[in-house]
């Protein structure tokens, strides 16, 4: 009788948990039994595992082998256990040391030749192993440099079972044929990313040989691109309401470009939860930019937060983590998809249940809407001969419910470009490096402050906390308490306009807000002129 164990990671969501792979043999009838609630992609691991070690070179034991995983009440999936199984096969057969297996992670599918074809999920899968203590692991060679992001951790990348037992049994380790040279895809990296997983997603990328979108291309819109500015340096939600052609969708995929750089804990959240989507670029182990997720106004709200039959995967907040969420033609989706937003957007993440499990996924992302004034989209156009209802249009407007818009900082009415703006005029605006500078210096000061706290944009202060910690300016709230009084406001909104006023006051390098940066909050609020944004150029 023979046993052996090694260990592998089953990924619920974004989250790993440590799996224990036993292998038992005994004397009797050769069978080979896999237990511990596996899916059917796991199941068929028997055959992938078996036809893998033959082709090693290996004698495959024929005895009774029982395969078991632990623990027994965790759903476990996918063709990452592959590597692990044979492994422990392996040792219970004592082609290689059992205890050489005993504390090693093993991460890998296997094709019937041997070879060891990288999975999905790699990250967080290690994370999970080095949270629980094991500091080996043992994974695909194309995804080796994705596992060396965990600090603390020895990776080794192998291309074979051949490469892994000669390194376990202190044999000369082969050399395996390395990736086509005429250029064509490494047919290994097949099923690493997934076609069509990423909703529309697209993650900045400095030094790719293309221009990123220059904020200075955008004509006119003064008002916006102050909203613009204002929404990314302090993570505050944004809507861009105004007529087709006006610029809205430009001055939205130039928002990841005047953020700041993902920090080194952001990165690996971000790269986390696109490996695990497969959506993660071969080549590429770290994300670095703000991702930008721009879903078609037809995708479901499972496709929004997340979903999909068995353990749940992630969807579009998700996959925008720490980055932008841009919802074009706003009104077009369905209105039950749109208030599923409405939790994560408070909470920062989403909690999916399902009936294999429960899942937790990280959504912490800034929301831009754009949408038309109505169906025609010339509502507030002048001398345009808008055909639409009085009626039609109020329908229209209201796909936005009011929670959810209660939930939006900054709500702006975009205007047609002017000739004098298309032609170049009225001279171009700044440029994305100028406006990045600012938003940087503005959330340097914001994570100064918040230091210490488990906060750092003023989007994710609690109001109650502004108030008493960080206090405005004596007086600075009159004309926002009074607009709640009269209704204009609600509790929520009065909290919201007192985190934007931060964010002014933090582009301005004050220490507090005043009463121009709340004016400035209420005019972005409530879309009511107020002049405050004529006072404050004058003031800069």
């Amino acid at each position: 009788m023979g046993f052996a164990r090694a260990c592998s990671v089953a990924l619920v969501g974004v989250d790993g948990v440590v799996v224990e792979v036993q292998a038992d043999l005994e004397p009797g009838v050769a069978t080979f039994s896999l237990v511990g609630l596996p899916d059917k992609t796991l199941v068929e691991s028997r055959d992938r595992v078996r036809a893998a070690v033959v082709n090693s070179g290996a004698a495959w034991p024929q005895k009774k082998l029982t395969v078991g995983l632990s623990p027994a009440s965790v759903p476990k999936g996918g063709a990452g256990f592959d590597l692990a199984v044979a492994a422990a096969v392996l040792g219970a057969a004592e082609v290689v040391d059992p205890k050489a297996i005993a504390d090693l992670v093993l991460i890998g599918e296997l094709g019937l030749d041997g070879r060891v074809r990288p999975v999905r999920g790699i990250l967080p899968a290690v994370l999970a192993a080095a949270e629980a203590g094991y500091r080996q692991v043992v994974v695909p060679q194309q995804c080796a440099a994705e596992a060396m992001l965990v600090p603390d951790v020895s990776v080794l990348g192998v291309r074979s079972l051949r490469q892994l037992i000669a390194v376990l049994t202190g044999g000369e380790v082969p050399e395996e044929e390395p990736p086509d040279p005429s250029g064509r895809p490494d047919p290994m990296l097949a099923g690493l990313v997934v076609p069509g997983a990423g909703l529309g997603t697209g993650v900045a990328r400095d030094g790719d040989g293309r221009d990123f979108p220059d904020l200075a291309d955008v004509a006119g819109q003064h008002a916006a691109r102050r909203a613009l500015e204002v929404a990314a340096a302090g993570g505050h939600h944004l809507f861009l309401s105004g007529p087709p052609g006006a610029g809205k969708t430009m001055m939205a995929e130039r928002i990841p470009w005047i953020m700041p750089p993902l920090t080194r804990q952001d990165s690996l959240e971000v790269t986390a939860v696109h490996s695990v989507a497969g959506i993660l670029p071969p080549g590429e182990p770290l994300v670095a930019r703000p991702p930008y997720c721009a879903p078609h106004h037809s995708a479901t709200m499972q496709s929004l937060v997340g979903g999909g039959a068995g353990v749940a995967r992630p969807g579009a907040v998700s996959l925008a983590h720490r980055g932008v969420l841009f919802l074009d033609e706003a009104a077009e989706f369905a209105a039950k998809a749109l208030d599923a937003l409405r939790q994560p957007l408070e909470a920062g993440h989403v909690v999916i249940a399902r009936a294999a499990g429960v899942v937790r996924l990280p959504a912490r992302f800034l929301m831009v809407l754009a949408a038309n004034p109505c169906p025609c989209g010339r509502h507030t156009l002048h001398g345009t001969g808008c055909d639409c209802p009085a009626s039609v249009i109020r329908r229209y407007q209201a796909r936005l419910s009011g929670p959810l818009l209660d939930r939006v900082d900054l709500r702006v009415e975009v205007e047609p470009v002017t000739r004098s703006d298309l032609l170049g005029r009225g001279g171009r605006g700044e440029a994305t490096a100028v406006v990045a500078a600012r938003v940087r210096e503005a959330r340097e000061r914001a994570a100064a402050r918040f230091e210490g706290t488990p906060w750092r944009l003023n989007a994710e202060v609690p109001g109650h906390e502004l108030r008493t910690r960080w206090p405005a300016a004596p007086g600075a709230l009159a004309q926002a308490e009074r607009d709640l009084e009269r209704g204009l406001l609600t509790a929520r909104g009065l909290d919201r306009v007192l985190r934007v006023a931060w964010t002014v006051a933090d582009l301005r390098s004050r220490d507090r807000p005043d009463a121009l940066d709340v004016a400035v909050a209420l005019e972005l609020r409530t879309g009511i002129a107020r002049g405050a944004a004529t006072h404050l150029d004058a003031a800069s």
